[in-house]
């Protein structure tokens, strides 16, 4: 073999490995458009017919999205049912939306059987969801396989928690190879849905030795968050992430943080921190600017650690691996 022929080998075999560590490798727009071409409008004629019915669980779809990326890469990890499972973590208690997912994916196997992964289905009626809510279309890439496990343990350790401070925000999302701005954005998926007591009571009572209640909330607003949650407080109970604009995806959720009446104290910290507050400012002004650079954010979400090939299976069922 020549030098020049050995050359090409070794640059064709770099190549070839690098492709396959970027993040999305192997999706296309197009990825079902010979084996199911209709499965994108069977998805979403699903996803909108339950939430005609019922749209309190289109926030917690989209919550599903990041919950399961960040965890075993997108592939449908947390869909899995198991008494270790992802599903079981402290950090997933509050998850909703599965049973849309399950009826998507059940519609989708009607026309093309053991064709089209759980992972796609859920990225598929996340977007689907946030239409409904009032967002923007976003372009869907598909083509991942559904993963064979999922573990508790791993969900704890990998997802950002709502009492983050901004550095711990920032290298959370690097992990994923997401950028600063990136997870003020996806941050911006807090405009819709609720949280419990547990995630936001420690900035109501006994914060810190200095002061009572987290100086960085609007008083009126914590006054009004420890009416709904007093200091024995139930945690069946739930407030809205947005008090405004609770079921409307929008960009209020970065003037609420100008306000100081972010939920969270991750949210919150974003304003203050001068590495996140002209991304909050920004989007604040401009909704169309969050809503296209929501889909942008969720299309690199969405490609995180995808598994292709042999890698993973076509799940029959997305709350059990086939058997």
């Amino acid at each position: 073999m020549g030098l020049l022929q050995l050359r090409c080998l070794l640059l064709f075999a770099i190549a070839a490995i690098t492709g396959s560590l970027v993040r999305g490798y192997g999706l296309s727009e197009s990825y079902y458009q010979y084996t199911c071409p209709q499965a994108e409008a069977v998805i979403q004629k699903a996803v909108f017919d339950e939430l005609n019915k019922d749209s309190e669980p289109a926030p917690g779809v989209l919550r599903l999205q990041l919950h399961d990326c960040f965890v075993e890469g997108c592939d449908g990890s947390v869909l899995l049912d198991g008494p270790y499972s992802e599903r079981t973590a402290d950090a997933n208690s509050a998850l909703d939306g599965f049973e849309i997912i399950d009826i998507a994916k059940a519609a989708v196997e009607a026309v093309c059987p053991g064709v089209v992964s759980c992972a796609d289905v859920l990225a598929y009626a996340v977007r689907d969801s946030v239409l409904k809510m009032g967002g923007e279309y976003w372009e869907v890439e598909a083509g991942r396989k559904d993963g064979l496990r999922s573990n508790a343990t791993e969900a704890e350790l990998y997802l950002p928690s709502p009492h983050f401070n901004v550095t711990q925000l920032i290298d959370n999302f690097a992990k994923k190879g997401l950028s600063a701005e990136q997870m003020v954005i996806l941050s911006g998926a807090h405009t819709v849905g609720s949280a419990h007591c547990d995630k936001f009571v420690n900035r109501l009572y006994n914060y810190n030795e200095q002061y009572y209640t987290d100086p960085t909330i609007d008083p009126v607003y914590a006054d009004y968050l420890r009416q709904q949650c007093p200091e024995t407080y139930d945690n069946s109970t739930e407030v809205d992430n947005d008090a405004v604009t609770p079921e409307l995806f929008d960009s209020n959720y970065y003037v609420t943080l100008q306000e100081n009446k972010g939920l969270f104290s991750s949210d919150q910290a974003l304003l203050w921190d001068d590495r996140t507050s002209h991304a909050v400012k920004s989007l604040a002004q401009d909704h169309g600017k969050f809503t296209k650079k929501f889909g942008e954010a969720m299309r690199a979400l969405a490609a995180i650690e995808v598994k292709t090939g042999d890698e993973g299976e076509i799940r029959r069922c997305c709350h059990e691996v086939n058997h």
